[in-house]
């Protein structure tokens, strides 16, 4: 990993740290698992996604400009069914950017790609099954909901897909896929945003 990347690592990090500010009690986080949902026809393989793939997905290596979009850190712990934090997981995500394009090409409709907009993402969860991103809050796709699309690994094995969605959006009683799920399952993919002194944040605990 660069040096670049190792200080956009580090301060999202230590940004996640700050506004963290507890420990989280994982036998109370296992409430239940986090529900699985599609995939999508969007998910990007690595010939279709840009060169930086790190957890920064607005800001890409080598361009000035940030993508367009209302910007938020994302943040969780990694919880196994037992109650204990999975470390050394990659955790995915992807989502449209702000005019309502994936990076993906069947993603055919006539809109621009705001090319300042990684799409993708990954980071691995450290020591305490911590992961973070920075990204922009999801955009609408005609259909759909906003949201985020969620995949987590061990290795080569893909433990689960989800999708993370604004709490309380108008959106969300019109959107199929989330009204699949019960409301205690719909309570754990939900973003609530509150802003830090650090900005817009939002958290969501993954259990596999």
């Amino acid at each position: 990993m660069s040096n670049h990347k190792k200080s956009r690592r580090s301060l999202l990090v230590g940004f996640a740290g700050l506004v963290g500010g507890c420990t989280i009690n994982s036998k109370a986080a296992v409430a239940g698992l986090t529900p699985r949902a599609a995939e999508g026809p969007f998910y990007p393989k690595p010939s279709m996604r840009m060169p930086d793939i790190d957890n920064d997905l607005v800001k890409i290596a080598g361009l000035v400009e940030e993508a367009g979009g209302e910007i938020f850190t994302l943040r969780g712990t990694l919880f196994g069914r037992d109650g204990q934090t999975l470390v050394g997981h990659r955790i995915e995500i992807w989502q449209c950017d702000i005019n309502g394009k994936y990076l993906h090409t069947g993603d055919s409709r006539d809109v621009t790609y705001d090319q300042a907009f990684q799409g993708f993402g990954h980071d691995i969860s450290d020591e305490s099954g911590g992961y973070v991103f920075r990204t922009i809050k999801p955009a609408i796709y005609p259909g759909r909901a906003p949201h985020i699309h969620v995949k987590v690994f061990n290795g080569g094995s893909e433990l689960l897909t989800t999708q993370f969605y604004v709490k309380d959006d108008a959106n969300n009683a019109r959107d199929g896929l989330f009204n699949r799920m019960s409301d205690v399952e719909a309570e754990t993919v939900s973003m609530v945003f509150v802003t830090g002194e650090d900005g817009l944040q939002a958290t969501v605990n993954v259990i596999v």
